[in-house]
């Protein structure tokens, strides 16, 4: 028997299969070859057809299944992994009434703002664990105000995943996970947020029927199958928002575990069994994968826009081949670059700095002294100390950080910056060789709640390398406390 995982991403969709019974990855694919495109009809708007993301899913599927040369009617479990935070609404017929405003869409941010202030920060803390912001809920207000017409037509508002799982099934509905993602969800009342619905005038009878993770939550019908080429009668019994997903991939269940991401951008997503947090406008809290009101483990997500696409930028225009040319460049030189100081913030307004926007910014360069190479090993540490920065902000959120994993990719492959964070934190960083396609393909089969097993299984097939705090940490300590000094300097 098999699964199959899709991760519904912004600019790919990710397809793998899996060997149901050891959860060996047989195939994995992505569609298509070159970036889906991102509408932005007007500044900070960025909105995709749901179709699409269905068309790539469909191609990726069928990819998936004849690379992996299995017999697709042994596929019986379907795990679903989505780009958070967006908006789909769509008719009675399940047809999207308007392209997805996606998770890069900040055209709501003032109307969560407001929110804010009206429901009260203390409220929201308690009820949402986070200020309403420019989330799912926020971006379905945006329509109510803008597009009335449109809205009179909604039957159901999903997220992304919530409508791939519908193609496949025709079935409507949603996730305890996926309503904490779009702020939609009363963490006291252990229901649906109705008093932000109304505070926004949204017509709670929108909201799809919830189901539980990790269990049937519906099977495929035919049009989805002959679309998909995932058979009839196969089961949907999983799905998450990318993040807690890329947790579930990294074996990240329990508190004081952190799973972390550096691709375009920093992503440090830490679980908890606390619902404490004061730092509601620049931390996320959302149920994680195996939240239960039982069991109520939250992820406490920090997004560090200016990242990954920090380096990429250098690699794009300071014409190096590649970022393998690039690392070994940058350990050539001692740590601290030579007092070369770069603060990566470049990519818009950053919710760790409070929403300020400082850009990047190269601070203390020395024609006579710095080369290329400094500039590389200061932007990795650069990099690696804004994840360290938001860190120190996590611990100061009731979060704990015994352990952080990552994938074998990215940032994570770079020794100077991995042991600049390792280091810093004085916590090993175990890396492991995952992908959310495939995290999500072997969730399927976690119907049976047993994480402990699921998670032991990702640590010894997985695992790839574990670094570990070096020995010297003085200069690690010192190039960090002028890092941080530039940087405070510049948002005074």
């Amino acid at each position: 028997m098999y699964y199959i995982g899709f991760d519904i991403g912004s600019s790919s969709v990710k397809v793998a299969v899996v060997n149901a019974s050891t959860g060996e990855n047989l195939a994995a694919v992505h569609e298509p070859k070159s970036e889906m495109e991102i509408n932005a009809i007007h500044a900070d708007w960025a909105e995709q057809n749901p179709d699409t993301w269905w068309k790539y899913a469909c191609i990726a599927s069928k990819r998936a299944i004849k690379e992996s040369r299995i017999d697709a009617t042994k596929i019986t479990g379907i795990g679903i992994s989505y780009q958070m935070h967006g908006l789909v609404v769509v008719d009675k017929n399940g047809t999207p009434l308007r392209d997805s405003i996606i998770w890069c869409d900040s055209r709501a941010i003032e109307i969560g703002n407001k929110a804010f202030e009206t429901i009260g920060e203390d409220v929201c803390a308690a009820k949402l664990l986070n200020s309403p912001g420019n989330f799912t809920a926020s971006k379905l207000k945006w329509v109510l105000d803008n597009e009335k017409e449109t809205y009179d037509k909604i039957y159901k508002y999903m997220l992304p995943g919530d409508y791939i799982a519908y193609k496949l099934t025709g079935i409507f509905n949603t996730t305890k996970n996926g309503l904490s993602e779009g702020i939609l969800w009363d963490y006291e009342a252990d229901s649906v947020a109705d008093f932000l619905l109304e505070n926004y005038g949204i017509d709670p009878s929108l909201t799809p029927d919830i189901v539980e993770n990790f269990s049937n939550q519906g099977t495929v019908n035919q049009k989805g199958a002959e679309e998909s080429g995932i058979p009839v009668g196969a089961t949907v019994n999983y799905r998450a928002g990318d993040q807690p997903n890329n947790a579930l991939s990294l074996n990240v269940f329990n508190h004081g575990e952190v799973a972390a991401t550096g691709g375009t951008s920093g992503v440090i997503y830490a679980v908890t069994n606390s619902k404490k947090s004061k730092e509601s406008s620049r931390i996320n809290n959302f149920a994680h994968v195996n939240y239960s009101k039982d069991n109520q483990i939250l992820g406490k997500l920090m997004c560090i826009n200016g990242s990954g696409i920090q380096y990429r930028w250098m690699k794009d225009n300071l014409a190096a081949d590649s970022y393998e040319e690039m690392n070994n460049k940058a350990g050539e030189v001692p740590v601290g670059s030579e007092g070369l100081i770069v603060i990566p913030f470049g990519n818009g307004a950053e919710r760790i700095l409070n929403n300020k926007n400082v850009g990047s910014q190269y601070c203390n360069l020395n024609f006579n002294k710095h080369s290329d190479a400094h500039m590389y090993r200061a932007a990795l540490e650069g990099i690696a100390f804004s994840f360290v920065y938001g860190m120190d902000i996590l611990k100061n959120d009731n979060a704990v950080i015994n352990v952080i994993r990552a994938g074998n990719d990215n940032l994570f492959r770079s020794e100077i910056f991995s042991n600049t964070v390792a280091t810093l934190i004085g916590h090993e960083i175990e890396i492991y060789n995952t992908t959310g396609s495939v995290g999500a393909a072997r969730a399927a089969g976690l119907t049976d709640g047993d994480f402990k097993k699921f998670g032991d299984n990702i640590t010894q097939n997985d695992h790839v390398m574990t670094y570990k705090p070096l020995q010297n940490k003085a200069p690690y300590v010192e190039a960090y406390n002028a890092w941080k000094a530039t940087l405070e300097n510049l948002i005074k």
